[in-house]
């Protein structure tokens, strides 16, 4: 479906809110980026809840700037719709807002939520990538942008739920090669990683001030995120990488292939994901 190895591929990263994309996707997308492929992030909210001082439409403007800075250091394009943080809606309109976006885009591969998460826009993001499946290649959907001719293959960004159906993954990548890149993207995105997250958590007191400061806070962060993954997917990581390579992971992505998308083969996927 994708060609062979050698085409440069398309890849979209649908996120609820500006963060989302970086933090379970940032290491693959930057994978993809040194060989070359296009990658494009879409917020589907503007953030604009996200905070414990701010809020409204100012929090919704430093989320979008932060994201425009975090795309430049990955070298994708970021956009933020314009849904409001903890009000995404699955109704038509945002709908039809999404397919223009993705065909626009004309992606090879999709990457989002699944609809079984903690959060509700969550859970409505990945709702609307599946409702826009297949209405992609239906030209008397949204007419004013032209209709792709093929479905992308779609694939769910990796959680931790069990209710109703555990993450299943096809594929496992090592990020430990990219995970200082990755930190640098998080780390554009302040008012998350820096403020609203650590808040939330309780340990907002512990953020350090100095820059370098913060970044060797955040990496381990990171890293150790990505170790819960690369432990517990590790015979994936083996049988990709080989036993030597794959027992020494030690933070890893992870993606599903989702059934609303185009279906291709186990070994197309390794084809695609020839990225290390």
């Amino acid at each position: 479906m994708c060609g062979g190895r050698n085409r440069q591929l398309r890849l979209l990263v649908i996120g609820a809110h500006p963060d989302d994309c970086d933090l379970l996707a940032g290491g693959t997308a930057v994978k993809f980026r040194n060989k070359g492929h296009v990658v494009k992030f879409v917020s589907a909210t503007n953030g604009n809840a996200g905070h414990f001082r701010l809020g409204g439409g100012e929090l919704a403007r430093v989320r979008a700037e932060e994201a425009r800075q975090a795309g430049l250091v990955a070298g994708v394009e970021y956009e933020v719709m314009d849904s409001d943080d903890g009000r995404l809606d699955t109704d038509i309109a945002t709908r039809e807002k999404l397919i223009a976006i993705i065909r626009g885009f004309n992606p090879d591969i999709i990457f989002t939520h699944r609809p079984h998460d903690y959060h509700p826009d969550h859970r409505r993001t990945g709702i609307l990538v599946q409702d826009s499946s297949y209405l992609v290649m239906v030209p008397n959907i949204c007419p004013h942008v032209p209709a792709m001719r093929r479905q992308p293959v779609i694939m769910y960004l990796y959680d931790g739920f069990r209710d109703p159906v555990e993450f299943r993954p096809d594929i496992v990548i090592n990020i430990d090669d990219v995970l200082d890149v990755k930190t640098k993207m998080a780390s554009c995105h302040k008012s998350q990683f820096f403020e609203w997250l650590p808040w939330v958590a309780g340990e907002l007191d512990t953020v350090p001030g100095g820059d370098e400061e913060r970044f060797c806070w955040l990496r381990k962060k990171l890293e150790a995120r990505g170790a819960k993954v690369a432990d517990k997917y590790r015979d994936l990581l083996i049988s990709r990488y080989g036993a030597e390579k794959g027992s020494g992971i030690r933070s890893a992505e992870a993606f599903q292939l989702c059934e609303y998308g185009a279906q291709i083969s186990r070994e197309e996927l390794n084809e695609i994901f020839k990225i290390d």
